[in-house]
């Protein structure tokens, strides 16, 4: 469905802190529609899904703490059992490609975890079974990146640089990880998408916007946060669903709320590009 822009709603419940989790998930709706698009946050409340949260509902998701986080393998549960629940980026993928949405903006993917034996995010999965185009800041360098990279491959995803030759990561605007493929308009996002469709390709787009210049952070000084926080999670015994906001949130610590800064800046800013991808007149011609 063109013009939509499916929003998650975990970086409400679990990603940001109040209020800035309120205030990002309202200006995010903002810049979608400054663009062209309409947004829509996904969550389920009481067991439904909603496709559009009201904004007394992303209020409520924003203070409460008995919001689950559920990717697609929990939909189910949240749904059978009438909870509330947040979509991460898998669930958000899923229900959006459900309910026939094409573009999907998150801040970025989860991936591949450092130095553990098997620990793969479920949006790489369902990315490779969705033909939607998701955008994101590339992923956290609290991942292992190049595994993360090798496993997209694998599983057919198409990465592409926004008007970028490498791989951003998420506070970062640049890496040593370089692409094989660039794009420099939304138009030539669309064709892409409408081609892989066309030709009976399964799987969906990455669309690797780097952060805004002024927010991002040097790779070297995030590297060092995030090595400190790994070592902090290890220590602590910390792992599966917990250890992605436990990392983001000591990072943030550690960092006096300078990832924070740049984690709202690159949310935002992935917004408005999926504002101008669902909004290109090219889905029509």
């Amino acid at each position: 469905m063109e013009r939509i822009v499916a929003l998650e709603s975990t970086v409400i419940a679990h990603g940001l802190p109040f209020p800035e989790n309120v205030d990002t998930a309202f200006e995010m709706e903002r810049v979608v529609i400054e663009n062209g698009g309409l947004p829509k946050t996904i969550g389920i409340i009481d067991g439904e899904v909603r496709i559009g949260l009201q904004k007394e509902e992303i209020l409520s998701f924003a203070k409460a703490s008995d919001v689950m986080k559920v990717g697609t393998a929990e939909i189910a549960y949240a749904t059978a059992l009438k909870r509330n629940a947040a979509t991460t980026v898998s669930a958000t993928m899923f229900l959006a490609r459900l309910h026939g949405i094409s573009v999907f903006s998150t801040g970025g993917i989860g991936g591949v975890h450092r130095d553990i034996d098997w620990d793969v995010s479920q949006d790489i999965i369902e990315l490779s079974r969705n033909d939607i185009i998701v955008v994101s800041a590339g992923v956290k360098n609290i991942l292992d990146v190049q595994k993360t990279l090798e496993f997209l491959e694998t599983f057919q995803v198409t990465v592409l640089g926004y008007r970028t030759d490498y791989f951003p990561l998420f506070h970062c605007r640049d890496s040593q990880y370089r692409l094989n493929l660039r794009v420099d308009s939304p138009e030539e996002v669309v064709e892409v998408l409408k081609d892989k469709r066309r030709l009976g390709i399964k799987g969906g787009i990455l669309v690797a916007n780097p952060i805004p210049e002024e927010s991002a952070i040097d790779f070297d000084e995030i590297n060092l946060l995030v090595e400190q926080a790994v070592l902090s999670a290890r220590e602590d015994g910390i792992g599966g669903k917990a250890l992605t906001p436990y990392l983001l949130s000591k990072i943030s610590s550690l960092s006096d709320g300078k990832t924070l800064r740049a984690n709202i800046s690159l949310l935002i800013n992935n917004a408005a590009l999926g504002g101008k991808i669902a909004a290109s007149p090219v889905w029509t011609v």
